[in-house]
């Protein structure tokens, strides 16, 4: 939950911003926010972590088996926590965060890679195009 809600009690579009932040972080690192396991239980203060030691790999997950752009995931990974600003003045908005999230898809359909390499009763194909003149309504 956004972290000023608790100062205001107030939900704005910023504190979306923020809560697809996390939704990111779980689908790069398929971890869960909360890990009583993890030094660093917040999903966001481990990755935080994890990215001063300059390590993607550790970040992202496991069964990708290293089959990404790394340059793209650095790419959401950084969109990710700048959503995860505790001041909300500082968070994209979600039309910049989308228009990321599309550049960083636009790299990785153009590495190619393993997963495209595979037979076509293996696969699964997903295309995404995400409109940029969405805007989620504030709650």
């Amino acid at each position: 939950l956004d972290p000023e809600y608790y100062r205001t009690n107030w939900l704005t579009e910023k504190s979306d911003v923020y809560s697809f932040g996390i939704v990111i972080l779980e689908i790069i690192t398929n971890k869960p926010v909360i890990d009583q396991n993890r030094e660093k239980r917040h999903i966001a203060e481990w990755v935080g972590q994890m990215l001063t030691k300059g390590d993607i790999k550790s970040i992202t997950d496991p069964s990708l088996h290293g089959d990404y752009d790394s340059n793209s995931v650095w790419k959401a990974v950084e969109l990710a926590m700048s959503c995860l600003n505790p001041s909300s003045v500082n968070r994209p908005t979600m039309t910049q965060v989308v228009s990321e999230l599309n550049e960083c898809l636009a790299s990785e359909n153009l590495r190619g890679g393993e997963s495209q390499e595979m037979d076509s009763q293996s696969s699964i194909e997903v295309s995404m195009t995400f409109d940029t003149e969405v805007n989620p309504m504030a709650r």
